[in-house]
């Protein structure tokens, strides 16, 4: 398997750990797959981590923490967008992901920052009912993203596999 990195941005720990909670009660509920909760900030980048470290740091450093507000829950047929919280425009996560592009490389697509909450192919109406609950708890609900993690996530490498290979805080020199 070729090394493949993904940039993540992840949850201040309280946020984390209620994202988290919704990701195993959704996990449960619906048999998929459990994983940590994030917000990809460049996925599937053809390096293997090691190779980014610098970058991450540099990356990290020039970044305060921010919170962005979940502007909606929303549910699609992708696998790995299945069920998500979206995010409006966050002036810090622009400037995170074109400092990002600019050093390691444009993504391809176009970014659509959400939180994955649920992933797989999971029926109707099933799906709704959990998304109309989930909405109803967090539509609106500020998550603090304070820390920058470097992975090995990607499409093709199983999820339960994927590590953060490093960790930066945002903002810290």
């Amino acid at each position: 398997m070729t090394e493949i990195a993904s940039l993540w941005l992840l949850a201040a720990p309280d946020d984390e750990e209620m994202l988290g909670g919704v990701v195993q009660a959704l996990a449960a509920r619906h048999g998929a797959p459990r994983f940590q909760p994030h917000l990809t900030l460049l996925g599937d980048v053809p390096l293997p981590p090691a190779a980014l470290v610098g970058a991450c740091r540099r990356i990290a450093r020039a970044a305060p923490s921010f919170a962005g507000v979940i502007a909606d829950i929303v549910t699609g047929d992708a696998y790995f967008r299945s069920f998500y919280a979206t995010f409006g425009t966050m002036a810090p996560l622009v400037a995170l992901r074109a400092a990002a592009e600019a050093s390691i490389g444009p993504a391809p697509g176009a970014f659509l920052p959400h939180v994955s909450l649920l992933y797989g192919t999971v029926g109707e109406p099933e799906k709704t009912a959990s998304a109309a609950e989930i909405r109803t708890a967090l539509k609106g609900r500020p998550i603090h993203f304070d820390r920058l993690a470097l992975t090995n996530s990607a499409n093709d490498r199983p999820i339960d596999q994927w590590r953060a290979v490093a960790t930066f805080p945002l903002g810290e020199s």
